[in-house]
């Protein structure tokens, strides 16, 4: 397996592992099939979520990828992201309660709730080493003998597109988790079973996050 393929699993497995996380948002999938007491219902729930999550990794992702086209940063910047990464985890691991804003979104705006809780939690973030370990490799496969600055706009486009396929990838790879938990839980297993085996992985998430922090600063250098 190449670095790359790797690279592109783990992007897809970060996807999966937010979709089962429940603060990204499927039981809200779930209890919108219970109270209008159709499967269609928890499937059209997951789109916006889908869409809200796709909006925040785009923000978190694009201004590291713009800047990773200037090679002679790449390293600093790569550093710096870990850093930010790894400070973000810690203060999650030390301040792990959820956001009280979020709870006040309205039931129609779960776009908006679904960019919202992303960003909160650093899902978007959690991302970035990994993508700059694709842009990385690309800078190292990119054209030779063209001029500096023509060189520099191709590497920055390239890295724009790098880091979008890396939020759709990422953002399907969560949708299917997370619409795989929620038609389980509305199908099978029902209300009594969250309550019964509720589970809560801020503590993982956090821990996640600071180990993604120190894998992009340790390839930084």
């Amino acid at each position: 397996m190449t670095g790359t393929t790797a690279l592109w699993l783990t992007v897809a497995a970060l996807g999966a592992y937010h979709g089962l996380n429940p603060a990204m948002g499927w039981p809200l999938a779930v209890a919108n099939g219970l109270t209008e007491r159709r499967a269609g219902a928890v499937f059209a729930t997951l789109l916006p979520l889908g869409g809200g999550h796709l909006g925040a990794m785009s923000v978190a992702l694009l201004p590291f990828a713009w800047l990773a086209g200037y090679l002679s940063w790449r390293h600093a910047i790569q550093g710096t992201a870990g850093a930010a990464v790894v400070l973000f985890g810690v203060y999650k691991l030390v301040q792990p309660r959820h956001p009280r804003a979020l709870a006040r979104i309205r039931p129609t705006q779960l776009a908006w709730w679904s960019f919202l809780a992303a960003t909160a939690h650093g899902a978007g973030l959690m991302l970035v080493p990994v993508m700059l370990g694709l842009c990385a490799q690309q800078s190292a496969q990119g054209p030779v003998g063209a001029a500096h600055w023509g060189v520099m706009d191709l590497l920055g486009r390239s890295s724009m597109v790098t880091a979008l396929w890396v939020a759709a990838l990422h953002t399907l790879a969560m949708m299917l988790a997370g619409l795989a938990v929620a038609w389980a839980v509305y199908r099978y297993l029902g209300l009594r079973f969250l309550r019964r085996a509720w589970f809560n992985l801020d503590r993982v998430w956090a821990g996640s996050l600071v180990a993604a922090g120190a894998a992009g600063m340790a390839t930084a250098f």
